[in-house]
């Protein structure tokens, strides 16, 4: 028997590594429903310039919501000035621009507890006092009307509680004599998506924001398909 190393042994293969997604090329990813919406925006445009029929424009946004892939959109709008890459992400301002300061909704609770939720219409101001009483402001099926919405609360010896989805931008302002006032900052990576201010002052009380884990604004998704509609009805 050889009991001696064999030194000019050759290592044994080891399996390929897959690939990382950064060396996928882009026309190969899963085309998200932002790619969508930017290819829909770009042939309602070329739509509306004459650039195309509405016929040609109906069959082009067939294969738009039909096409899986980042590389299967491109060829709708190649023929098309504005066949360009997607803009810039920017960010929301810190604070909200252009709001009036006429209220739109109030919401009060003294000695009681009151709530909005469901499937309702967000104001650009609401206004939410809670007085020895409880608030709920869930935003989680809201419909969003304004890019820009802004919730102030005050809170004395109260609870207020506000839920926003997932897919928007939440921000606050605000404190707390002898009581709490938090907002969980949120950043929503889609562009134009709805900006949630909150404005507050505890005092003896609590006031919170937070997102609603698992819920998004389906609306926002709907968007191009809603205006690819419209377009196709005229």
């Amino acid at each position: 028997m050889d009991l001696q190393k064999r030194t000019d042994a050759t290592p044994e293969p080891t399996a390929p590594r897959p690939a990382a997604t950064a060396d996928v090329p882009r026309s190969e990813l899963r085309a998200s429903d932002a790619d969508r919406d930017r290819i829909a925006d770009i042939l309602r445009d070329a739509l509306a310039e004459g650039r195309l029929t509405a016929e040609e424009h109906a069959e082009r946004v067939e294969g738009v919501l039909r096409a899986k892939t980042v590389g299967e959109l491109e060829p709708f709008i190649r023929d098309l000035p504005a066949a360009t890459a997607p803009p810039a992400y920017t960010p929301p301002p810190t604070r909200p621009t252009g709001i009036p300061a006429v209220v739109d909704d109030n919401v009060v609770a003294v000695f009681s507890s009151a709530s909005r939720k469901g499937r309702w219409r967000v104001g650009r101001r609401t206004h939410v006092y809670s007085i020895f009483g409880s608030v709920e402001i869930d935003l989680s099926e809201a419909i969003f009307e304004y890019q820009q919405v802004v919730i102030k609360a005050i809170s004395v010896f109260g609870n207020v509680e506000i839920r926003v989805p997932e897919n928007v931008t939440l921000r606050g302002n605000g404190g707390g004599v002898l009581g709490n006032f938090e907002v969980d900052a949120l950043d929503s990576d889609q562009q134009g998506a709805p900006v949630v201010y909150v404005d507050g002052m505890a005092v003896l009380g609590n006031i919170e924001a937070k997102p609603k884990r698992g819920k998004l604004i389906e609306d926002l998704h709907r968007y191009a398909r809603t205006q690819m509609r419209k377009y196709l009805k005229h």
